[in-house]
């Protein structure tokens, strides 16, 4: 059996490190606001590049943390309005209705499976005040065309980094840095993934960052002393503890993702099996890796009946979730196209050359 993902065999490539950091932080008697998660936040920063990074409890809630605190500094209020992708995870969406903003949703490229940047200025009125933007699959979706929009109309571009660390840009920056606020997941099944829940925000604005530190604890900027109506939302030592040891192998796990990815296309060579545009190495860290097909459902289904485990990401676009009852009606045919299309290869830097060639071999046969 080739599993999509195996979380054991991923921790296992660093087991002895981890292992030693998790018995140094149960040993230190000290599990919350310590210095493993300084360090942790230190080494992250200067990773992506940033002035700041503040460690929170997920992905969702670092998303959160940046539009709150923009809207308790004055940059927005509730009921503007944020561009953001139409076929991202709905946590990015999600960030957005739990600060009161209205997302515009605005259609992906079907080749790079990103938001299509020729497609933006028509969707800013002048309620708008941020682009959100995703680097979906762990793909580089930056543009100077969205840099320039951006600047053009005072947007705040932030960026939902959760699915590519590690991931650049053409010019050698890192995504995380490109924008104003970057929102990081370090859920377990991430590029640099912890062993439970865990987010940090990166940005070089030192009052967003205070903010936010207030915001994600309690709303306290003092012992006991509340600035904010803010909620329980910090790392904790364990995970950050952790986290630094895996940063140090991230780009060599990206680079191992990386070698699968060549092998995938490279050798799919199937026309029934689309691939997404291949991007220069260091603008993709293959958080995933998608491929597309009209029968969708029954090349799973081939693939699970040849022991090979894949997933669907996502079944059901934002628009067409229950929740957003208001948007059921929208039609956003190449978002549509792409979830009703979309299958994840097994991915992972544990994954052997064996293992990818009998997936490209099982492929070629459907």
């Amino acid at each position: 059996m080739i599993p999509f993902l195996s979380l054991k065999d991923v921790t296992a490539l660093h087991g002895t490190e981890i292992m030693e950091a998790v018995q140094r932080v149960v040993d230190s008697g000290w599990y919350l606001q310590g210095q493993e998660v300084e360090r942790f936040e230190k080494h992250y920063a200067a990773y992506i590049g940033a002035g700041h990074c503040v460690g929170v409890a997920n992905g969702l809630d670092a998303l959160i943390w940046i539009y709150r605190a923009y809207i308790e500094l004055g940059v927005m209020q509730p009921g503007d309005e944020v561009i953001v992708p139409a076929n991202t995870y709905i946590a990015s969406i999600l960030a957005l209705t739990e600060n009161g903003l209205v997302p515009v949703l605005a259609e992906p490229r079907y080749d790079t499976l990103e938001i299509d940047d020729c497609q933006l200025e028509k969707l800013v009125t002048p309620k708008t005040r941020s682009v959100l933007l995703v680097h979906l699959y762990g793909r580089c979706a930056y543009t100077e065309t969205i840099g320039r929009l951006c600047q053009k109309y005072n947007l705040k571009l932030v960026e939902d980094n959760a699915q590519a660390h590690g991931c650049r840009y053409v010019d050698g920056r890192k995504t995380g840095s490109l924008g104003d606020a970057a929102g990081h997941s370090f859920y377990p099944g991430k590029n640099l993934g912890a062993l439970g829940d865990g987010g940090a925000v990166t940005c070089n604005d030192q009052a967003l960052a205070d903010t936010i530190r207030a915001l994600a604890n309690y709303g306290s900027q003092r012992k006991y002393v509340f600035k904010y109506t803010g909620r329980n939302s910090r790392l904790d030592e364990i995970q950050a503890a952790v986290l630094d040891v895996k940063l140090r192998y991230l780009d060599a796990d990206n680079d191992r993702r990386r070698d699968i990815a060549k092998i995938y296309y490279e050798g799919i060579t199937n026309p029934k099996v689309t691939l997404p545009v291949r991007l220069a190495d260091d603008q993709n860290v293959y958080h995933l890796f998608p491929v597309f097909c009209e029968q969708r459902d029954d090349f799973q289904a081939y693939l699970a009946h040849h022991d090979v485990k894949t997933v669907i990401h996502y079944p059901i676009p934002p628009h067409k979730q229950e929740c957003y009852k208001q948007w059921n009606s929208l039609s956003l045919p190449v978002t549509e196209r792409i979830h009703q299309q979309e299958l994840s290869l097994p991915m992972s830097p544990a994954m052997t050359h064996e293992e990818a060639q009998e997936v490209v071999s099982l492929i070629n046969r459907y």
